[in-house]
This record gives structure tokens, sequence and C-alpha cells, in this order.
């Protein structure tokens, strides 16, 4: 397995749950699942509820590396950013779904989709659109529209969303998030901020009467892992990485 820190400047593996409806988390609950998480992870000592009643559970963020938990109204979202190895992010997601359904009481007639997502961070101070659009390329069509004189690439984030089956309920998407404004181009002011690459596999849960999240999220990663190293790497990852590496 390709170890994907060494491939861009930070990586995070992540795992979602979403809900058809909002839940109605109680305190009792909350807290019995955060502190079970602790203990399986001393590290996760932040608990916090937010502003717009959502409650996460993580570790300093400081650190580099870290693990996060958040429980949202339609959402239970899991992370881990810059893990030693990916065996170690996929011990600590399958872990929680473990848990999840016990502590939280998740109804399976209540589940949309469960997601597994890869992101994969590269800093660069510049024209993010302009990096993504060389290291990808553009249609031979739009040459004559780029050759105008004073012409310049203000977005470029290319997004594409597969079936994976005939029922389309098995889905991919993959995007490419770049965060420069018209403002920074005109200027010449580039914020530090990474473009970052996304890929989510997501299994939508409709007819499915297992309540196996662990499992779910163990045919979920074997699979993103195969469409990562066959196909994701070789034509999104490297060429932006060699990109951003000519213009530094």
């Amino acid at each position: 397995m390709i170890a994907y820190g060494s491939l861009c400047d930070d990586f995070g593996a992540y795992s979602h749950i979403n809900f058809k409806l909002d839940q109605a988390w109680t305190r009792e609950s909350v807290l019995h699942f955060c502190d079970a998480l602790r203990r399986n992870n001393p590290g996760m000592t932040d608990f916090d509820r937010k502003d717009s009643g959502d409650y996460t559970l993580e570790e300093d963020r400081e650190q580099g590396s870290h693990r996060t938990v958040t429980l949202e109204a339609k959402r239970i979202n899991a992370g881990f950013v810059n893990p030693e190895d990916l065996e170690t992010a996929d011990a600590f997601h399958e872990s929680l779904w473990d848990m999840a359904p016990v502590y939280l009481n998740i109804n399976t007639l209540d589940v949309e989709a469960f997601d597994v997502t890869t992101c994969f961070d590269f800093n660069y101070t510049g024209n993010h659109d302009e990096v993504v659009a060389e290291a990808l390329g553009l249609s031979q069509q739009f040459e004559g529209l780029l050759g105008m004189p004073g012409a310049r690439i203000l977005n470029y984030e290319p997004t594409i969303l597969m079936a994976l089956d005939d029922a389309c309920k098995l889905q991919c998407r993959l995007n490419i998030e770049t965060r420069t404004s018209p403002f920074m181009v005109r200027t010449g002011q580039f914020a530090d901020t990474p473009i970052t690459v996304y890929f989510t596999l997501r299994q939508y849960w409709a007819r499915n009467p297992s309540q196996d999240f662990k499992a779910a999220y163990q045919t979920l990663r074997r699979t993103a892992a195969d469409m990562i190293d066959s196909h994701i790497i070789p034509a999104v990852i490297r060429p932006l990485a060699r990109t951003i590496a000519t213009r530094q």
C-alpha cells in the first residue's frame, strides 16, 4: 500500500454516517460515547459543544497528527489527520464504528449513507487554479480561449461523480478545491493555503439490513484504496505534486 503522507504535505482519512432525520443526542449518550472514545484514544481530551449544537471530541491539533469526532444534527464525522500509517487510521475508524451503534442507539432506518473520504493537501502560495489546470491539462478546444490577450484562469476545480454499480447505490466522487480569489490574482498577494484533493466513496444504505458499520467501513476503504492507488495517484496526485515542485 502506498504511503499517502509521502505524496503531499498533509493527508486525512475520514468517515461519516449521514442521517435522514435530525438526531436528538442526549447528554448521557454523548458523554458515554465520548468517554469510551477517550479510553481507547487517551489523547482525545478536548471536548466541546459548539454554538451550532454540534459536539466535538479531538486531540490537540497543534501536534500535527490528530484524531477528531463530531456529532452533528444529521451526521457523525470521524477524522484522522496525518496518521502514522493507514493501518493506524483504519484501527481508529473501525473501533469508532464498532462502538457508535451501541452508545448512540443508531437506527439503520434513519441512515442515508456511509462515506469514506481521503484528503490530500498541497501547500502552494500562488494561483491554485492555474496550477491545477497545468497539472491536469485542459482540452485543446479551450486553447484559443485561454490564449486571448490578458486571459488568466480564476477558477478551475474539476469534479467527477461516478456510480460504481447498476443501482447507483455505490458512488465515488473526486473533486479538487482551490483557494485563490480574484483579489489575489489581481494584486499578486496570495494566501498560504493548500490545494485539496478529495476522494470519497459513498454507500447509500437504503434496503441494507445490516447495522455493521465497521464492516461497511472496511469494505469501502479497501475499494477506495484500490482506486486511489491505481487511478487517483498516477492521474491526479503525482502530476499535481510535480507541477507545484517545478514552480517553487
